[in-house]
């Protein structure tokens, strides 16, 4: 298998030679990775179970985590599901690799669908599985929203959408989730829908691909998935929780395949991470905090709000440039689009993500702004 380097260290090597400003601190405004603390409640819960340690994690999930997790799509997406109709994961990234693996397993010719740009764990997945990848190029002439060539997608054995968008913060309606839906059951595709964005919104709550499938009439998720995750809502990534749910007939046996591989987190964080899916509190509060950042964004670069991640997708004339001379000049780290691209994809724009404190953003942003200006 030959994967490429992973944005980051792309980005590492691209700094590598570059002094930053020494009279500034260094700002990262690069990794999808909350800044702010992990609500107390949590820390504390996972402290009063370290007693648990002693005990083998079950690989289908501790029953308090799978409840709280299924009371999660029945609270915000108005989805009931089947206890065969969830399975709790690492995260969403672990999924995200394996499953396609698990799903093209035993297709000759496998093909791959999923949007350019894109989080790399994608093509990871369709590279270990041996996939043809299928770019579903978003441009803004799309409005950053993946488009289905029918031609294209009825050679497709998998097709992995991404609603909220990383990198281009673009969502979904219902209506176009639908559509999707469609396509999957007229062609024959596993659909999965990555949705670990989806509490981190400013106005409207996104609507999940399982919402979807039921407006559709697909009440028994033939064909569909979606994961997602506690990392972005609850500050919380190491506690490693996520969750796919859909097609039980699909999710049964995938079961049974992590079974074999083992992929489990430990007693005490399967029961913080309970007590993370069973409390919206805590999301509302962080999500005041992405608005008010969001905010500052509008204010200081003019920036409308992004409907929902926390990312900024800014158009500039070279990503990779002014990546560079942003360093140098102001000490401040943000990723270039077309490291999270290929064939030309996110060319010509930086991610820039607002996981700061509040007086940290206004710095950062501040220093962007007067870049930008040749301050």
């Amino acid at each position: 298998m030959r994967f490429q380097s992973y944005p980051f260290e792309k980005l590492n090597t691209l700094l590598d030679a570059v002094t930053p400003n020494s009279r500034l601190r260094t700002l990262l405004l690069t990794i999808g990775e909350p800044q702010f603390e992990t609500p107390e409640f949590i820390q504390e819960h996972f402290k009063n179970s370290s007693r648990f340690l002693n005990k083998y994690p079950k690989i289908a999930g501790e029953q308090i985590l799978r409840d709280a997790q299924i009371d999660f799509t029945r609270r915000r997406f108005g989805v009931s599901l089947q206890p065969n109709e969830l399975v709790t994961t690492l995260g969403t990234r672990e999924a995200l690799f394996n499953l396609p693996q698990f799903l093209l397993f035993d297709k000759p010719n496998p093909v791959m669908a999923y949007p350019n740009p894109f989080y790399q764990i994608y093509e990871g997945a369709a590279i270990a599985s041996r996939s043809k990848s299928v770019y579903l190029n978003l441009t803004p002439q799309n409005g950053f929203k993946p488009e289905a060539d029918e031609n294209v997608l009825k050679e497709c054995d998998l097709v992995i959408l991404n609603s909220p968008s990383n990198p281009t913060a673009s969502v979904m309606s219902l209506e176009e989730l639908k559509k999707w839906v469609d396509l999957a059951l007229k062609y024959d595709f596993i659909l999965i829908n990555d949705e670990c964005y989806s509490e981190i919104y400013c106005v409207s709550a996104p609507h999940s691909l399982l919402e979807a499938s039921i407006a559709a009439g697909n009440k028994n998720f033939k064909n569909i998935l979606v994961l997602n995750s506690i990392s972005k809502r609850s500050c919380a990534p190491s506690l490693r929780s996520g969750f796919a749910a859909g097609d039980g007939g699909i999710l049964d046996k995938y079961a049974k395949y992590r079974t074999y591989a083992g992929c489990a987190a430990g007693v005490p964080m399967q029961l913080a991470a309970a007590e993370a899916w069973n409390n919206e509190r805590h999301v509302e509060k962080t999500r005041q905090k992405y608005i008010k950042n969001f905010e500052i964004a509008k204010e200081i670069l003019g920036v409308d709000k992004s409907e929902a991640t926390f990312y900024i997708w800014l158009k500039v004339e070279n990503d990779e440039k002014f990546a560079k001379e942003l360093y140098e000049k102001k000490s401040v780290k943000v990723l270039p689009g077309s490291y999270l691209g290929r064939e030309g994809g996110g060319e010509g724009y930086v991610r820039i993500a607002l996981v700061l404190e509040e007086q940290d953003t206004k710095e950062a942003l501040t220093r962007i702004a007067d870049f930008i200006k040749g301050k």
